[in-house]
This record gives structure tokens, C-alpha cells and sequence, in this order.
């Protein structure tokens, strides 16, 4: 198998593939409350479409695959595409990323095709504060959800964006999810992805730390996995972890092993940067395979160092902020 370097020298083996850009939640730090104009179904990368680009990747070196959204269990029928990606050679894992409302009903297929890990975006253990982030009552489900995925001994992710204002009160009870929990919790700064372009204030991953050290003074750092976008700690006592994605400060672009392709084939080899390549207009113009790869391949070989030299390079010279749901989580 070949093995997939940016013009950085860094490998990249690892796709995370936006399903959808539709969502059944409305939260505030991703989209106004209205939403954001979702596109028709025949500008969205066709299951068979989907499969044969993920197909490619992996004969260039992908075997990670994360299935995001939007929300992807808002598209119809799912699971006929995870049967289908699972199965691929050189998928070696592969993931889903989940706000939880529609996924339970799912887990035993899940468990039982392997799926690696699911993380669960919440951001609240209070129901109130629930439907004030989400904008909608559905913080029962996503609990739930969250309780099938522990009595499956399926592996998760907690994922919980600080707000300044909103969520601080929410930080130790999430925590402490992890005492008697095998989950790990993740705090993750918040991005100006909201679509809107509205100001956000971020705690930073120091000020998210600090808070934690206060409340856990026994927290001891981990080793981090390869590649890895958190910074993880022990709370002693505890079965589950914690840790800090400092995804506004953007600590961790030096090891960064992740490109993504948007619902609409929309290639990103960085979260800040615009679109690089339009695999959709390729495979729909009648590119073969090899033509298609060239094409990935130049596309990866012209990344960015970073970042903050992504989001300076953007086309239309403005800061990044368009909806996560747009981007893929």
C-alpha cells in the first residue's frame, strides 16, 4: 500500500467523511437559529460516489475513516453505506461522530459491523441548558444514546465545547462522567464556526486546564496517542480520561494526519482552509480512477503548514466561519 505525505513530510492517513450537511439540532455555535441553506440531495456525493473516493484513498494510504455530518443519521439509509465503507480494503478502523438523537436504535448493527469508536457531541448534562444550545428538547435521547453505547462496550468520545457564558457550569459534572464511566471527555475550545460570523469569546485550552487542575489537583497528563488533537489527563479515582482539543489555538497542525471531504465532495486538507478540490465535478465530468488520484494527490501535496496559514490564504480573504454542518464536524 502506498503511503500518503503532504508536501510537510506528514502522513495522512486519516479521512474524516461528512455524510451530510443537514442537521436535527440547531446548535448556536455551529448555525443561527434558522439553519443554513441545505443542499438539494442531487448536490450531495451519491453513496456509490462516496465509496469510490473513500476506495481511492485507501489505496493511497487512508485507514481511518470518520463518518461526521452534519448529523449522519439524519441521511436516509446509513447504515448501507457503513456496510459498504467498513468493508473496504485498507480501512483498517473507522468511526462516527453523533449528537445522539437518532443513533440508539442503531448500536447493535454498529457493535456488530466493528465500529472502532463513536463520539457523542454534548455539551450540557442539564436539560434546560440543553435545549438553550441545541435549540431543541432532545437532551433524553441523546443521554440515552449515550447509555447503550456504555452497555455495548462500544468505546466513546464525549464531546463538549466550552462556551464562555453558556456551558462553564457544565464542566465538572461532565468530568465527572469519567469517575465511574470508561469514557473519555473531551473539552473542546470553541471555533468560529457558526455560520453566521458572530464574534465568539474562547476559553483557551491554558484557561480550560487551569479550571480543571483547580477542581482535580491530582490530574496527571497522559501519553497521547499519535496524531493526536487532545491532550488527555487522569483524575485519580477515576475509570475514564479527560481531555483538551485546542481546536481555536490550533496547538496540534504540526502532527496533523487528517483531511476531509465535505457532503458535496468539497476537499479540505484543513479545517481553515477553503475547498482545494471538487471531487464531485471530477467523478460527474467522467475522470477515471488514475485521473481522479492525480488530483487527490496534487491536492495533498499543496497543504498548508498550519492553520492560521490556511485560514490567511482563504479565496475570499475573510475569516473562517462558516457552519461546521457545511464543513463537516
Amino acid at each position: 500500500m502506498n503511503t500518503l505525505f503532504d508536501n510537510h513530510g506528514r502522513p495522512l492517513n486519516y479521512l474524516r467523511l461528512a455524510v451530510t450537511d443537514r442537521c436535527n439540532l440547531r446548535c448556536f455555535y455551529c448555525m443561527p437559529e434558522e439553519g443554513i441553506h441545505y443542499l438539494p440531495k442531487k448536490e450531495l456525493l451519491s453513496f456509490e460516489e462516496i465509496v469510490r473516493v473513500v476506495s481511492l484513498f485507501a489505496g493511497m494510504g487512508i485507514s481511518k475513516i470518520r463518518l461526521t455530518g452534519g448529523e449522519p443519521f439524519v441521511r436516509n439509509d446509513l447504515m448501507k453505506l457503513i456496510r459498504a465503507v467498513a468493508g473496504l480494503p485498507g480501512i483498517k478502523e473507522w468511526h462516527i461522530t453523533t449528537n445522539g438523537i437518532l443513533t440508539a436504535p442503531y448500536i447493535p448493527e454498529l457493535k456488530k459491523l466493528g465500529v472502532s469508536s463513536v463520539n457523542l457531541s454534548l455539551d450540557t448534562l442539564d436539560r434546560d441548558r440543553f435545549r438553550a444550545i441545541t435549540r431543541r428538547d432532545e437532551f433524553d435521547a441523546c443521554y440515552a444514546t449515550l447509555q447503550e453505547l456504555l452497555d455495548h462496550e462500544i468505546p466513546v468520545k464525549i464531546n463538549a465545547v466550552v462556551m464562555e457564558e453558556q456551558n462553564i457550569a457544565d464542566i465538572l459534572p461532565i468530568a465527572l462522567l469519567t469517575k465511574d464511566k470508561n469514557v473519555s471527555v473531551r473539552f473542546i475550545e470553541e471555533m468560529p464556526f457558526n455560520g453566521s460570523g458572530a464574534a465568539h469569546k474562547t476559553w483557551s485550552y491554558k484557561k480550560i486546564l487551569e479550571y480543571l487542575t483547580q477542581h482535580f489537583p491530582g490530574l496527571s497528563r497522559l501519553d497521547d496517542p499519535e496524531n493526536s488533537t487532545s491532550m488527555n489527563y487522569r483524575i485519580p479515582g477515576h475509570r475514564g480520561s479527560v481531555g483538551i482539543i485546542a481546536a481555536f489555538s490550533r496547538t496540534f497542525c504540526g502532527t496533523c494526519n487528517r483531511i476531509r471531504l465535505t457532503a458535496q465532495g468539497s476537499l479540505k486538507t484543513c479545517l481553515y482552509d477553503d475547498f482545494v478540490l471538487e471531487t464531485k465535478e471530477l467523478i460527474r465530468s467522467g475522470n477515471n480512477d488514475d485521473e481522479l488520484k492525480l488530483d487527490l494527490l496534487r491536492a495533498s501535496n499543496n497543504r498548508a503548514a498550519n492553520g492560521f496559514e490556511a485560514e490567511a490564504k482563504r479565496k475570499s480573504h475573510t475569516r473562517a466561519h462558516e457552519s461546521m454542518s457545511t464543513i463537516g464536524g
